[in-house]
């Protein structure tokens, strides 16, 4: 089996992540390498989290070698550094199949295995989960421990916080376990802060203490005075020990600790498992831990596709420019003519193509972290100041924010533009980043405008468009290449709400309203249909909300078929939008719709998904050419010409 061949005999031995506790010292050192080196090689062949998953090799065995977790559970927020423990769970022998289709996901899925206690693919969602799972164990008298591991990236999320201050007000035995791998809190892990967390954890130090709150409060003071002395106390415990913002919300914080050293990461869970309260361990590690590439360029092997592990190169494919690329140029010229343009992205400056803009406007750029809701209200803030801001985030990351889309900015019908990039299938990381909601949650929202490109151009006229609309305009785009097409110097005006005829035949029978990505491939199914004497009119709709009525009616009265194509969930899609219309204007035609079915999709690469939802050139000519043989389409094709 491939891969097989970095399982050595300590890897090999194990059957179950129990018998971690049963290992010396050495092996399980041994381990972290073997370990390593299975990540690198099946990360190098397909791609995924490299340098975050490294990075925790040895927090993870630490864990396992203390932790009973058929008892015990675990959370690992958003998922990137949980490689390591899918190996421990059963999957070593299929790690190989990682993010491929048919294989095992790249994040935490409960349906994966029974140590997949959450699933995750989201940040900033571990800690509310892990008091959930904790709770719920306490309710029915069961007696486990409950861990929730987060990155500092992923703390910047509001919910961790909310989720903070709900455990520390219960007081419940959970277990936060901080993955510090960017940034300290505190100074960085030395013999002082191991020495300070040895002793916060010793009995005496913790009865010391507690004797000397009751003998304070025992004192015949006044108020003043009593505030006072708690006042120095504080100042001088903060003044030498770390991470005071935790034990504000009630947790006991211990660290920062060496997260590569196994046996001190062991001693601290060993005394941590023993205590009843909520407890914070402050772990420092290092992003691509033990591959030189990976930890040079943490940000560039973070998320990562096929490369040479020998030389840390990645592959790279001839193709045209990508829609995040020329998003990128196109901000920057927008913003070279138009000062008010200000860009907010949450966390992903690199994935979004705003890095070149943060260079050239810092001023005007601003990166708020994995807080999606805040980016969008402080765009809204900033909108009704007098900029015109946009808003560059992934399709799957701005549905968290739906509420502040809703209220904040559309309820006020504030100028922001939501640039939605990787909407659509993504492929490798599956169904927690697939964009294909943003259609059906947005339209639903009265006075926000939802626009898709069928090409790189189309693109940068929409940018320049909305820049001049005093109202919220939403711009979803694919991942990936562009269509190649010859980049114009001076975008052209769009015309604003209309929908415009791409590929034509002699008296079509049949109209195709494609959005976005989909246009292309209506084209290529039209030209298949054409062989067949089935002659086919593509139109790309463009704007999606509000789309082009009059348009719409015209050719509904005039074709044997009305078929609409997007990438994106059917459900309250942009085929339902015309479905909806076309029945109040009592307009009889035969609808076909192609897009995503009620399901969440799998994992795989982008042309495998595209084919198992229906939505190639081949597969829509020959559902449609199926669908012009039903007798029941041909009846009411016929009533409709006599009604009109």
């Amino acid at each position: 089996m491939e891969g097989k061949r970095f399982i050595t005999k300590v890897l090999e031995r194990l059957s179950s992540p129990a018998e971690l506790q049963r290992l010396s010292l050495k092996n399980l050192q041994e381990l972290a390498k073997d370990i390593r080196e299975l990540i690198l090689d099946t990360v190098s062949k397909n791609g995924g989290h490299l340098a975050p998953s490294l990075g925790t090799v040895e927090l993870t065995i630490a864990l396992y070698s203390v932790f009973d977790f058929s008892i015990d559970k675990i959370v690992w927020d958003v998922g990137h550094q949980a490689y390591t423990h899918k190996i421990l769970t059963g999957r070593k022998n299929i790690f190989h199949t990682l993010r491929t289709k048919g294989g095992i996901s790249g994040f935490p899925r409960r349906s994966e295995s029974k140590f997949d206690y959450f699933g995750t693919g989201h940040a900033s969602t571990s800690i509310s989960a892990a008091l959930g799972l904790l709770l719920s164990e306490e309710i029915q008298n069961k007696f486990g421990k409950v861990i929730a591991v987060i990155g500092d990236g992923a703390l910047t999320g509001g919910e961790a916080f909310e989720a903070l201050n709900h455990a520390g007000q219960l007081k419940k035995n959970l277990i936060v376990i901080l993955n510090d791998n960017e940034m300290s809190i505190a100074k960085n892990v030395g013999a002082l802060s191991e020495y300070l967390s040895d002793v916060r954890l010793h009995p005496q130090y913790r009865k010391a203490k507690k004797d000397f709150e009751d003998f304070v409060k025992g004192l015949p003071m006044s108020e003043k005075i009593l505030q006072a002395a708690y006042s120095v106390g504080y100042g001088l415990k903060s003044a030498i020990v770390p991470g005071n913002i935790f034990e504000a919300f009630g947790f006991t914080y211990l660290g920062p600790v060496d997260g590569h050293n196994i046996k001190v990461m062991q001693d601290i869970f060993t005394r941590a498992r023993e205590l009843d309260e909520p407890i914070l361990i402050h772990v420092h590690t290092k992003k691509g831990k033990g591959y030189e590439p990976a930890e040079k360029f943490p940000e560039k092997f973070h998320g990562v596709g096929k490369f040479d592990k020998e030389n840390g190169e990645i592959e790279k494919k001839v193709s045209p420019p990508t829609y995040t690329e020329i998003f990128s140029q196109a901000i920057l010229e927008l913003a070279e003519k138009n000062k008010k343009i200000v860009a907010i992205t949450a966390a992903m400056p690199s994935g979004t193509g705003l890095k070149d803009f943060s260079k050239k406007f810092p001023e005007r750029f601003f990166d708020v972290g994995i807080a999606e809701e805040h980016a969008t209200t402080l765009a809204a803030g900033m909108a009704a100041g007098g900029l015109h801001p946009v808003v560059a985030i992934y399709s799957t990351f701005i549905q968290r924010a739906y509420d502040q889309i809703l209220h904040d900015v559309c309820l006020q019908n504030l100028p922001v533009i939501f640039c939605l990039d990787r909407a659509g299938l993504v492929g490798e990381d599956g169904a927690t980043h697939h964009g294909v909601f943003d259609i059906s949650f947005l339209r639903t929202i009265p006075n926000i405008n939802i626009l898709a490109p069928k090409d790189e151009n189309e693109l940068k006229q929409m940018l320049f468009a909305a820049a001049e609309k005093n109202k919220p305009v939403a711009i979803r785009y694919p991942r990936g290449a562009g269509l190649n097409v010859q980049l114009e110097k001076v975008p052209k005006k769009l015309d604003w709400g209309k929908a415009e005829v791409v590929f034509k035949s002699l008296e079509p029978e049949i109209v195709i309203f494609a959005v976005g990505s989909m246009v292309e491939t209506s084209i290529d199914a039209a030209k298949i249909l054409a062989e067949k004497k089935i002659f086919v009119e593509v139109i790309n709709a463009r704007f999606i909300k509000p789309f082009d009525r009059e348009f719409v009616k015209a050719k509904a009265k005039s074709v044997k078929l009305f078929v609409t194509a997007e990438e994106g969930i059917l459900n309250g899609g942009f085929g339902s939008a015309v479905a909806e219309f076309l029945a109040d204007e009592n307009i009889f035609v035969p609808v076909l719709r192609f897009g995503i079915k009620d399901s969440f999709i799998e994992h795989g690469s982008r042309s495998e998904l595209l084919e198992l939802c229906g939505l190639t050139a081949k597969q829509i000519a020959k559902k449609i050419f199926d669908k012009l043989s039903g007798e029941e389409d041909i009846k009411i094709y016929s009533r409709n010409l006599k009604e009109n």
